[in-house]
């Protein structure tokens, strides 16, 4: 290929990435700057000086931060492209319908990612075979014909299950600065890994099917006895129903101020939220008690049709109640009794998860067991389970974990 048509092939792949715009944000990943820097920093090597080094540097920069991502470019750049939170999949996402010319600018940039996702080191290498002098291992990388248009359209069709953005490559987000944080190593618990209180976990599986199904759905109060299952049931049906377009974003008590702000950012997304509050209590006296009142029931930006607030607790009411709270110097006594048990009864729904008995405790312990190939018969191992219980706080199912553990630990699977 003689060079003037090199550089009108490399200078037509550069010129359409500059003018990306619904995509604009693509020009800056750090796999596909490399590849525009790559191609860019090519083009006057047809015209000067063979200028070796300067080619061979991008294009080792290229290939070292593809291979920390996917040794496949068409793939990365497809599912960056996914991916990607724009203004167009955005409005999407809300039934927005675009003037022609927007459709056609994204049709157009679709095609332009795919051309890029199609540059292979073969080609490179052929291209510049006349140019090239040194004879060297160049790395190279895997590329597929990918159809991006096709694919966009499928995920616009199906947006109520990926989402977009950050909320599309990850399915649980902690709160920081205000803003959500993926979370970088996610809890795993699934729920066939759960055993014990089927009953009390339908209650919530349910509630949540109907916030997917885009039924009304209670905000949800899992109370009871330490150790019981509440906050990985929680984390479970997330990872169970992750695919079916459900998130959860954690927030701690003393971020509840902050759940108004993010309703109002996540409101509008075509994905379902759990806001995910651990271990909550207050004292009667707690300024952030009557946050999440008002965040429950009485703010107007509280009630979105996506969203649904799950908290965990070891008290009914919530609130660490003292005696002097119901015989202090309060004229209207009745009243500050009332105000403190209200919070739990604007929960819709309210799931009980107490103590095991010992029937209970050793079936969860035998299921365990049998999972983890225990090697104990099912006497020695209710008499160990009793006893490890008695030794280490009673009876739970997080009880029940931990001497499994131990089992294994000593061998005994």
């Amino acid at each position: 290929m003689e060079l003037c048509e090199l550089y009108e092939k490399y200078e037509e792949i550069n010129l359409r990435l500059e003018s990306l715009v619904v995509f604009s944000n693509l020009r800056y990943d750090d796999v596909i700057a490399e590849m525009a820097g790559l191609v860019y920093h090519t083009l006057p090597m047809f015209l000067e000086d063979k200028n070796e080094y300067n080619f061979i540097n991008k294009y080792r920069d290229f290939a070292e931060e593809l291979y920390k991502n996917n040794i496949n470019f068409s793939e990365y750049v497809l599912q960056k492209t996914l991916e990607d939170e724009n203004f167009y999949i955005i409005g999407k996402a809300q039934g927005i319908e675009f003037d022609v010319y927007i459709e056609e600018c994204v049709k157009n940039e679709l095609e332009t990612l795919q051309m890029l996702s199609l540059i292979t080191p073969e080609q490179f290498q052929e291209d510049l075979k006349d140019v090239l002098e040194c004879k060297i291992f160049l790395p190279k990388w895997r590329t597929s014909e990918i159809d991006f248009l096709s694919e966009y359209k499928k995920r616009i069709n199906n947006i109520n299950i990926y989402g977009y953005g950050k909320y599309s490559k990850n399915k649980m987000f902690i709160l920081k600065d205000g803003e959500t944080i993926p979370v970088k190593y996610p809890d795993s618990q699934r729920l066939d890994h759960l055993y014990g209180y089927e009953r009390e976990r339908q209650a919530v599986i349910n509630n949540t099917l109907a916030l997917l199904n885009g039924k009304p759905a209670q905000n949800t109060l899992l109370y009871g006895d330490a150790g019981t299952g509440k906050s990985s049931t929680v984390k479970a049906i997330v990872n169970e129903y992750a695919s079916k377009g459900l998130r959860l974003i954690e927030v701690t008590k003393e971020q509840l101020r902050d759940i108004p702000h993010i309703i109002d950012s996540i409101s509008k997304n075509p994905l379902k939220f759990i806001l995910f509050i651990d271990d909550l209590s207050f004292s009667s006296d707690d300024d952030c008690f009557g946050a999440l009142k008002a965040t429950l029931e009485g703010s107007v930006s509280a009630r979105a049709d996506n969203i649904a607030i799950y908290a965990t607790s070891n008290r009914r009411h919530l609130v660490k109640e003292r005696f002097s709270d119901r015989d202090g110097d309060d004229v209207h006594r009745n009243d500050t009794i009332q105000e403190l048990i209200s919070l739990s009864a604007r929960f819709g729904l309210k799931v009980n998860f107490s103590k095991p008995d010992k029937n209970a405790y050793i079936d969860i312990v035998t299921s365990l067991a049998e999972i983890n190939n225990i090697n104990l018969d099912k006497d020695s191992l209710s008499v160990q389970a009793e006893s490890f219980a008695i030794k280490n706080g009673g009876r739970s199912a997080r009880t029940a974990k931990q001497f499994i553990n131990q089992l294994i630990a000593d061998g005994k699977n």
